[in-house]
C-alpha cells in the first residue's frame, strides 16, 4: 500500500494542474470574469459588430465582458442597450464614458470606458444605466475608408493593412497621432513618388490612346448607331429569325435522313463512274475520233429533221448469208449462199 501513495498524490496533483488549466483556458476564450461582478447597462446609438462575450475595457485592461445586447425600452427613437458586467473593484464613476472600438482589422470590437465630467466621488450602483449622452458607437470603416480610396488603391497589401490598423487606433484615440499617421502618409507617398517614371509613361499611352479615339470619334459614333440599328432589327425580327432556325432545324434532319438512304447509292455510283472513267481513258483515241465526227453526223442529221419535229430515215440496203441444207461442204463445213437486198429509197447513194 505505501508503494501505492507516491503514484496516486502524482495523480491526484496532475488531475487538479489540468482541471485548473482547462478552466483557465475556457475563462480566457469565452471571455469569462473573475471573482464578483457588478451588472451594468449602457445605451449605443449603434452597435453593430459588437457581440456577447466582447471585452470591457479600462486604460487597456479588461475588467469586464459584454453580456447581453438588445432595445432599449421607452426611447423616441430605436437605441441599443448593452448589459455589461465589471469587476466589483473596479467602481464606475456616474459620469463615465464608454465608446465601442475595433480589437483589430477582423472587426472585433471591445468597450472601453474612461473618466468624464460627473460629481466627483460618485459612482453608479447596480443596474445603473450610461446614458446615450456618454457614448460613442463604433467608428463608420465604410466612410472612413472611403476617404483613403485613392491612396490605398496604389498601395500593396501589407502597407494597405498597416496604414488601416493605424487610421483606426488614431480615430480612435490610440496609439499615435495625427501628425505620425501624416508622417506615414507622406513616407507611403514618397514611394509612390519613386514610380513615377512608370506612371508618367502609363498617362502618355493612355493619352495616345485617348487621342487616337478623339481623332475617329465620328467613325466612333456610326459604329455605335449601326450597331443599336443592327441590334434593333435583330430584336424586330426575332420571331421570323426564331422560326428559320426551326426551319433548319427540320432541314437538317431530312438531309440527315436523306443523306443516310443514299449513302449506298452514291457509293455504288461513284465506283461505276470510276469504271467508265477508266474505259474512256482505255478507249482514248475512239472517243477523239467521235467528237471530231460528231459535229459532222450532227448536221447530216440536222437536215433529215428540216421539214418537222421527225426524222425520216431509208432502208437502202440489207445483206446476210443463209445456208441451205444439202449444200455440198468445202473443208469439212456447209458453205452458205449471200445474198444483198438493195431498196433504191430516195436518198441513197
Amino acid at each position: 500500500m505505501r508503494g501505492l501513495v507516491g503514484p496516486l498524490v502524482k495523480l491526484i496533483v496532475f488531475g487538479l494542474v489540468t482541471i485548473l488549466a482547462s478552466y483557465v483556458l475556457i475563462s480566457t476564450i469565452t471571455n469569462a470574469g473573475y471573482g464578483e461582478q457588478i451588472a451594468y447597462r449602457a445605451e449605443f446609438s449603434d452597435v453593430a459588430g459588437l457581440v456577447e462575450g466582447d471585452e470591457v475595457r479600462i486604460a487597456g485592461v479588461r475588467v469586464g465582458q459584454v453580456t447581453g445586447i438588445g432595445l432599449a425600452e421607452g426611447t423616441d427613437r430605436p437605441v441599443a442597450s448593452v448589459e455589461l458586467e465589471v469587476s466589483a473593484d473596479v467602481p464606475l464613476p456616474t459620469g463615465v464614458q464608454a465608446a465601442i472600438r475595433y480589437r483589430n482589422l477582423v472587426g472585433q470590437r471591445y468597450i472601453a470606458l474612461t473618466d468624464g465630467d460627473g460629481s466627483a466621488g460618485e459612482t453608479l450602483e447596480e443596474d445603473d444605466v450610461i446614458p446615450l449622452a456618454q457614448t460613442t458607437p463604433a467608428l463608420d470603416l465604410t466612410t472612413l475608408f472611403g476617404g483613403f480610396r485613392p491612396l490605398l488603391q496604389a498601395l500593396s497589401p501589407a502597407d494597405m493593412n498597416r496604414l488601416s490598423y493605424e487610421i483606426i487606433q488614431v480615430f480612435q484615440g490610440e496609439g499615435g497621432t495625427v501628425q505620425s499617421l501624416l508622417g506615414h502618409v507622406a513616407s507611403l507617398s514618397d514611394s509612390l513618388a519613386d514610380k513615377d517614371a512608370v506612371i508618367g509613361s502609363m498617362i502618355d499611352n493612355l493619352t495616345t490612346v485617348m487621342n487616337t479615339v478623339a481623332d475617329r470619334d465620328q467613325q466612333l459614333s456610326d459604329l455605335v448607331v449601326s450597331l443599336q440599328q443592327f441590334v434593333t432589327g435583330l430584336a424586330g425580327d426575332r420571331e421570323a429569325i426564331f422560326d428559320s432556325l426551326q426551319t433548319i432545324d427540320t432541314l437538317a434532319v431530312a438531309t440527315t435522313d436523306f443523306l443516310e438512304d443514299a449513302r449506298a447509292p452514291l457509293a455504288a455510283d461513284i465506283q461505276a463512274l470510276g469504271d467508265l472513267s477508266t474505259n474512256l481513258a482505255a478507249d482514248g483515241d475512239k472517243v477523239e475520233e467521235f467528237l471530231q465526227l460528231s459535229p459532222v453526223k450532227i448536221d447530216l442529221i440536222t437536215r433529215t429533221a428540216i421539214n418537222g419535229s421527225w426524222f425520216n430515215f431509208y432502208l437502202c440496203a440489207a445483206g446476210g448469208t443463209v445456208t441451205l441444207p444439202g449444200t455440198p461442204l468445202t473443208g469439212g463445213q456447209e458453205v452458205g449462199q449471200q445474198f444483198r437486198f438493195d431498196s433504191g429509197a430516195e436518198g441513197c447513194s
